[in-house]
């Protein structure tokens, strides 16, 4: 399998024709610092900004970001996820200032690259099913769920907090290359 992937400080691409684990090592790292350096840019004080009325605020954007990597790290670890499971595990409570944010951004990806380095391709390639009771919303192969469901959907947010940012004009940094704060 040959598959396209940023890493850190390079652009183009590298390419890598290594193991799905090692190829999600890879884009993770990338984009993990990426959203980082987002978070690091959250003000605090303006956490209740919502730049529409149907919007997430800030703060609870940014929490949702951090948030989405401990769901990612159910896609290495579990088989599946019922959203009516009482028992099922749940993010923590909302952090209380951006230190707090950052320190359980720092906790939930350490986590998660553990379990990616100490999991198989051979785990990777089964399934997760996620579902609400007998109603399945996705089931597809862990590496699939993890790159569709976890980056993908992390990035998606990521790029919400971008804007959130540029809307209370706050340098927006750049994560593919150059940002127009940054020329």
């Amino acid at each position: 399998m040959l598959v396209l992937f940023y890493t850190p400080n390079s652009f183009p691409p590298t390419m890598h024709t290594s193991s799905f684990q090692q190829n999600i090592l890879a884009e993770l790292h990338h984009e993990l610092a990426g959203t980082r350096t987002i978070l690091e840019r959250v003000p605090f004080e303006q956490a209740e900004y919502r730049p529409h009325p149907k919007s997430m605020s800030l703060w609870q954007l940014a929490t949702h970001v951090v948030n989405l990597l401990a769901f990612k790290s159910l896609f290495v670890t579990h088989d599946s996820r019922d959203f009516l499971d009482p028992n099922a595990p749940k993010p923590g409570p909302t952090p209380t200032s951006k230190e707090e944010l950052l320190a359980r951004f720092d906790q939930y990806s350490a986590l998660l690259r553990e379990q990616l380095q100490a999991t198989t391709d051979e785990n990777l390639t089964h399934n997760f099913r996620l579902h609400r009771g007998e109603q399945t919303i996705f089931e597809q192969s862990k590496v699939a769920a993890i790159r569709l469901m976890g980056l993908n959907h992390s990035i998606h947010h990521r790029g919400q907090l971008t804007v959130y940012l540029r809307l209370l004009d706050i340098p927006v940094p750049g994560l593919y290359g150059p940002s127009a704060d940054e020329k």
